[in-house]
Order: structure tokens, then sequence, then C-alpha cells
């Protein structure tokens, strides 16, 4: 089976400093894919190495079989989108939603604007009587909503999810993840997502990468995250941290 998306060595680099140091992996088709860390860790520069938002240096990357050039055509935004970690700035403030979602298709040549505005908006839980309104209009999870449904328009096969709700409050943070979940069974998405919450991965995820200083630290299965069967003593650390403060009797 062709993988929906495989990175060979990867590398990226900011001048002196390398941030992706030969990263590997391999996501199958539909697989929802995780990627954890500490803050620092190159989970995120992964993501925007892949949208061609960061600089590669080194290493290839395929996307249903077909290798990327050093740009990303019309064709590759076709087939992979990305949501940002904060629905605050990655919204302009100075459209409305039908403007955000309509400039897409635009972009794209899309003649079915309308159908596929309402579309969209209803598949992320908000309806046609948001389409009017400016970002700063909506609440966080709406503005989210949006961003997922900005991202959903084009009809992509793959979700690449940078910290898709760490800026939300708890009880948004579930109907966002939930609507993620629905969206992926509904369409048959392949997701990478990158996360600091090692339960959000592993009840979202199938499979994770744990990554440290840039490099792969260890490749798990969710099941064998949460069951705590783990070979590599900074994946235990981050299981340590996710569990809290524990006060001493």
């Amino acid at each position: 089976m062709t993988s929906a998306l495989s990175i060979d060595k990867l590398r990226v680099a900011f001048d002196e400093f390398v941030a992706l140091k030969d990263v590997s992996l391999e996501v199958k088709p539909g697989e929802s894919f995780g990627l954890v860390g500490e803050s620092g860790s190159g989970k995120s520069t992964l993501l925007r190495a892949v949208a061609g938002l960061a600089p590669v240096t080194g290493g290839k990357v395929e996307v249903n079989g077909k290798p990327l050039g050093a740009k990303r055509d019309k064709a590759f935004y076709r087939q992979v989108q990305m949501v940002f970690q904060d629905p605050y700035g990655s919204l302009h403030p100075r459209q409305t939603v039908d403007r955000l979602l309509l400039e897409p298709l635009d972009i794209h040549g899309f003649d079915d604007t309308e159908r596929r505005i309402v579309r969209a908006l209803d598949e992320v839980g908000l309806g046609s009587s948001f389409r009017f309104r400016y970002s700063h209009q909506l609440s966080g999870g709406q503005r989210q909503r949006v961003a997922i449904a900005r991202a959903l328009i084009l009809e992509p096969s793959i979700l690449l999810l940078d910290e898709p709700t760490s800026a939300l409050d708890a009880s948004v943070q579930a109907e966002v993840l939930n609507l993620l979940e629905q969206v992926r069974a509904a369409r048959k998405l392949t997701f990478v997502m990158v996360s600091h919450d090692l339960a959000v991965v592993t009840h979202m995820c199938d499979r994770l990468m744990v990554m440290q200083h840039g490099r792969e630290v260890e490749l798990l299965s969710s099941a064998d995250l949460a069951a705590r069967k783990v070979n590599q003593d900074y994946t235990r650390s981050l299981l340590t941290a996710s569990e809290g403060y524990r006060r001493s009797a």
C-alpha cells in the first residue's frame, strides 16, 4: 500500500540551527499519526516542513507516492491542508467567514462555491448564520471550527494539525476533538497531529512518534503508550510529566 505521507531523513535548518535531524516516518492512508515531545523538539517544524513553510535542507517527502519538490504547488494544497494552533492568528480579522472560505475556492478555480461554503459550515457545526460574521465576533472554538472548515473546503486527503485545541478552554477542546474525529471517519482522512498532551494523542491517534531535539526518540502505538509499554527514559519522563503534580503523603 502506498503511504499517504512518507518522510525520509528530513533535515530543516535555520541558519546555523538544525531543527530537524534526519527524521523519517511513514503514515498510512486513513491513519491518525501523532507527534509528541516537549517544546523545541521539532514536532511543529516537521509539519511546517511538509507544508512548505520551513526551509528543508535535506531528505525526501512524498505525498500519496509522489515526491515533493522545493516548492508546493496547487495540486499539493488540494491534497494537504494545515490547521494551526492559534485560531485568533490564523484568520484574517478584516474578512468575513464567507470571504475566508471563498478565497481558497477562488484560488483553485472552483465554481460551485455556494454549495461548498454551506456544506463546509454545516460539517463543522456552525451553519449559514455564521457566514457574514467577522472573526472577532466568534469565540475561540468557533474560530477554530472556521479554520477547520477552510481546511476541508478543498476536500484534501491529509490534514496537518498543529496543536489544534491547545489554545481553547478544556470544554471546547473536547468538542473540537470530537468534531475532528467525526470528520476523519466521514471523509476517510489521514491526520498528522502535533500535541504536547499525551492524553489527546492517545485518544486521537493510532500511532505516534516521540521527538526530542529534532530527532526521533521512539515510535509507538497509542495502545502501548496508554499501557506505559515504552522503551526510552525520555518517553517515561513525558508520561510522568503528563500525570501532573502529585502531593506526597
